[in-house]
């Protein structure tokens, strides 16, 4: 099978997503409400958090030449909360943007037939705009509100 290519301008879009929305956000509208418990920048280190863990994911499948799954359920996000919580606004907007950049570009130049193993046991891990997307909607529905 020959995996579909244009998740790499999916990513690229959902990268630009992130680039845009720090770029046009004050401090104070990154601390904005997304849902209960997250503000934007709670939202945007959450992704950094999940595309640094599909960054480990290629590098661990490149070194073994087989598919690694790390063991994380989605407890994580709970755990994680208070450090996302602690991280300076701009600093998770950043890091957030950095990471996705990276990611994107790993993605593109990864080798087809691991890629194609990656895609075929969790297409998000490829496919990172699903996931970014998700929760850009979230936010730019609660800056809405």
């Amino acid at each position: 099978m020959t995996l579909d290519r244009s998740f790499v301008e999916r990513n690229r879009a959902s990268t630009d997503r992130i680039r845009a929305l720090a770029a046009r956000l004050s401090d104070v509208e990154m601390q904005h409400p997304v849902g209960e418990h997250w503000t934007v920048a709670i939202a945007l280190a959450h992704l950094a958090f999940w595309d640094r863990r599909v960054l480990y994911v290629l590098d661990m499948t490149e070194r073994d030449g087989a598919l690694f799954i790390p063991q994380i359920d989605i407890f994580v996000n709970d755990l994680s909360l208070p450090l996302w919580a602690a991280i300076p606004p701009r600093a998770a907007a950043q890091i957030a943007i950095e990471t996705a950049e990276a990611l994107d570009a790993r993605l593109e130049s990864y080798p087809a037939a691991l890629l194609e193993e990656i895609h075929a046991y969790n297409q998000r891990w490829v496919v990172r705009a699903l996931h970014r997307n998700e929760h850009l909607d979230e936010v730019d529905a609660a800056l809405k509100d």
